[in-house]
């Protein structure tokens, strides 16, 4: 589908960002400054970025979230600059959400590098709302890998559980999580890999997500698409912005909530003007 068609296809829907009918959103994934040349340069994830913000700034979504591997090297300091440069030309009109990623904080966090992404790129969890989504910002980093600061992930944890709650009480009508890694790539109960969360954690976590009824969790670290499901939670792994792996394509996925659901493609690069 085409960029013209894409909106005629929102507009008929009934609009976007800011109409009482619908709101859409847009997700992007490991644009990962330096992937694709092993940190020798990052000439193919800057064209990449600039494209995916163009496309954006185009279709107005309420706001963008970036799931994740903002840079491929934490402690490349030109590689996080060209990312706050470029997301810098993204309209002043849409939100912009940076998620933690493990090239972002390390596979095994720490409290340097975790400082070091709070001073760098913001909060690495957190909470937001626009109209009937309540966003929530997970560091699944705390999640897959946090034996060197235990203390880290047991604030988050209960921080997550008290702002679900929180959300819940305010009468946020979708609660939507983003998060790096996703818990699941296919299905709940499948073995710990490295591209899942470990089964001990995602358990508690799954439990969470159905008590306070969030039927979707979007991610990203795959660098290809993926569906999963629990029930009626909807697990959605996105491909990258940046370098892709297995045969995927870059890309970004537009989000639709309207009439009480929220319906998302993602779409290929090669499938925009």
């Amino acid at each position: 589908m085409t960029i013209r068609r894409l909106l005629l296809a929102l507009a008929l829907a009934g609009g976007f960002a800011g109409t009482p009918a619908a709101q859409t959103f847009i997700q992007m994934s490991d644009p990962q400054f330096g992937m694709f040349t092993k940190d020798a340069d990052f000439a193919h994830e800057t064209a990449n970025l600039e494209f995916a913000i163009a496309t954006a700034n185009r279709l107005m979504p309420a706001f963008v979230v970036i799931t994740g591997d903002l840079i491929n090297k934490p402690t490349d300091a030109a590689q996080a600059a060209e990312y706050k440069r470029i997301t810098a030309k993204l309209d002043p009109k849409i939100k912009l959400y940076s998620v933690p990623g493990n090239h972002d904080v390390g596979n095994e966090p720490t409290k340097e590098s975790l400082a070091q992404y709070r001073e760098r790129f913001g909060p690495d969890y957190y909470s937001f709302r626009i109209g009937d989504v309540a966003g929530v910002v997970l560091n699944s980093n705390l999640e897959k890998g946090a034996e060197k600061v235990p203390e880290e992930a047991a604030k988050m944890e209960a921080w997550f559980r008290n702002e679900l709650e929180r959300v819940k009480l305010a009468g946020a009508r979708h609660i939507i999580v983003f998060q790096h890694i996703s818990l699941f790539l296919k299905e709940p109960n499948e073995k710990d890999q490295y591209f899942n969360i470990p089964q001990v954690v995602r358990e508690r976590y799954l439990r969470l997500l159905h008590e306070y009824g969030v039927q979707q969790v979007f991610a990203g670290h795959y660098h290809r698409n993926e569906l999963g499901r629990d029930g009626d939670l909807e697990m959605v792994t996105s491909a990258p912005v940046g370098m892709p792996l297995g045969g995927a394509k870059s890309g970004l996925r537009v989000v639709t909530v309207k009439d009480g659901t929220v319906t998302h493609k993602f779409y290929d690069f090669g499938d925009l003007p």
